[in-house]
């Protein structure tokens, strides 16, 4: 649910492929991201990892990276993790820390591209939304979002089908874990979901769209396993009711 073991292609469509030698890598001193500068920028990949992971675990899964500022792309691959969601908050402090990172660094904020694995991928898209809303000098033109749990009340539910279902011991202990932290920091959604809706990318349930509502504009790729379960209950629906479903 949380780890990701896809997704080695993805963004390649997004670049022109140009020709070039010279690399420059970059680390903070607090290892919280790791910088390669292309010296003939094209674009900039912004990259968040999966939820227990750091950046060796990104480079891992996004072999596409590797001597991509070689191709015009300056990758920045960032470290934060843990997290499922962003508050107003930390959402200002990401995107004053990435400012400060380009500013210090020299580079060009333009064509920028974000993505991220697993969890990741809600904070791709929460950060990207506050980026276009508060109109920040950092606006992503395009984002990509790998097996993200957007919704995380859809989360909570299934973290207790898990439990029932008693499948492994491996997804009793992670679907435990999933609705500690959930009980803990946002409560049960049954008697809290205006804090899932404060928090969730989207919510199915209520069709809510206000962490993502400012991305109208920016190009958007999801990539997920598919859901089997869920197709077998609704593959007798028209098009009409499945594309109710779409975000």
């Amino acid at each position: 649910m949380m780890n990701i073991k896809s997704g080695n292609q993805v963004l390649l469509s997004f670049f022109f492929l140009i020709h070039l030698t010279a690399k420059e890598i970059k680390s903070s001193k607090e290892k919280l991201y790791e910088l390669s500068i292309a010296p003939k920028q094209k674009a900039v990949l912004i990259l968040f990892p999966c939820f227990s992971c750091n950046i060796e675990n990104s480079k891992k899964e996004a072999k596409f990276i590797k001597n991509l500022e070689n191709e015009g792309v300056t990758t920045l691959l960032l470290n934060y993790n843990m997290k499922l969601y962003l508050s107003e908050s930390e959402k200002e402090e990401y995107s004053k820390n990435l400012n400060l990172i380009f500013d210090e660094n020299k580079i060009a904020k333009e064509n920028i591209f974000i993505g991220g694995f697993s969890s990741g991928g809600n904070l791709a898209l929460l950060l990207s939304n506050h980026l276009v809303k508060t109109k920040d000098s950092l606006q992503p033109q395009g984002l990509f979002v790998i097996d993200s749990p957007l919704d995380l009340e859809r989360l909570y539910d299934e973290a207790l089908d898990d439990i029932k279902k008693n499948i492994s011991a491996e997804a009793i202990e992670e679907s435990n874990y999933l609705l500690l932290l959930l009980n803990s920091e946002i409560g049960n959604p049954k008697e809290n979901i205006e804090s899932y809706k404060a928090l969730s990318p989207y919510l199915i349930s209520c069709d809510s769209k206000t962490n993502i509502e400012y991305l109208k504009n920016v190009k958007i790729r999801f990539y997920c396993e598919p859901d089997l379960e869920w197709y077998l209950k609704n593959k007798n629906r028209t098009y009409e009711e499945l594309n109710a479903f779409h975000l």
